[in-house]
């Protein structure tokens, strides 16, 4: 497969820029096409979405028909030409192409593949949580990197699993009251001195109903790691979620940094599973 990016230019420009244009040539399996596909209508749809419709060329303005009102249209002598024109910004007309996009594109194009079963997730629950993922995880497999099943519950086998990760990675809690939430992390887990990770970040819930709580801006407290505990978020005292050094206790609870409730039942919960993806 092929992409070549070429300057937008003028005829004679694009001539000369012929010459020393780039290529950039790679491989890629054929059972992940589908999803480079996916990437490349998501992302660039004006080059890419020739199947989904005219919806990708929309201009940047309405036309709203004139109201018929024949007192106002005394006097004048060219209504049947008048038109009005509404003003829309490029960000609703790209809102408008996503989602159409992203209708023509499920279920199949956000069903990653998995290294492992899950034993935590099921099959609708994965879609959802791919749609919020962040860009640079998208068309990469999910591998399964730590799970109590195979590591045990131990906070510090989760850190020397995580050693030589550099991708995003999606912490999925199942406690004692069977309900699933957990968060997805900009940066791999590790022993911090202060909370670290970006905007990325971001908690989930499926109890009862899926939920997703995305960075308010109000903080910076994205994560936090010790040998004792690991957090999430933060701000009037308490964590978004904490899990204690033996991977057996938690607490969620309400905060600024992502505006969240509680993920679980209680604010105070037993873990019975966990499984850490990443993205590689």
């Amino acid at each position: 497969m092929r992409k070549t990016f070429v300057s937008q230019a003028s005829a004679s420009m694009q001539q000369y820029a012929q010459r020393d244009k780039l290529e950039y040539w790679f491989a890629v399996p054929h059972e992940r096409t589908d999803h480079l596909y996916s990437f490349f209508i998501q992302w660039s749809p004006s080059i890419y979405a020739e199947e989904i419709g005219e919806s990708s060329r929309e201009p940047g303005f309405v036309v709203v028909k004139r109201n018929e009102d024949p007192e106002s249209s005394e006097g004048s002598t060219n209504d049947s030409t008048t038109r009005l024109w509404e003003i829309t910004t490029r960000e609703d007309v790209n809102s408008k192409q996503t989602t159409s996009i992203k209708t023509d594109l499920e279920p199949e194009a956000f069903r990653p593949n998995l290294s492992d079963p899950s034993q935590l997730l099921q099959v609708d629950q994965i879609e959802k949580l791919t749609k919020h993922l962040p860009p640079r995880t998208i068309g990469y497999p999910w591998t399964l990197v730590y799970s109590t099943s195979k590591h045990g519950m131990s906070l510090k086998t989760l850190y020397r699993t995580m050693l030589g990760l550099d991708t995003p990675v999606l912490l999925v809690i199942k406690d004692s009251d069977s309900q699933v939430f957990g968060a997805l992390a900009s940066d791999p887990f590790k022993i911090s001195d202060c909370f670290y990770g970006t905007g990325e970040t971001f908690l989930f819930t499926f109890c009862p109903e899926f939920q997703v709580f995305k960075w308010t801006g109000d903080n910076m407290f994205f994560i936090k790691g010790d040998m004792d505990a690991l957090a999430f978020g933060g701000g009037g005292g308490e964590f978004a979620l904490w899990l204690d050094g033996d991977l057996y206790h938690g607490r969620s609870h309400s905060c600024k940094t992502f505006g969240n409730s509680t993920l679980s039942k209680k604010e105070d919960f037993i873990v019975q599973d966990i499984e850490i993806w990443a993205f590689e």
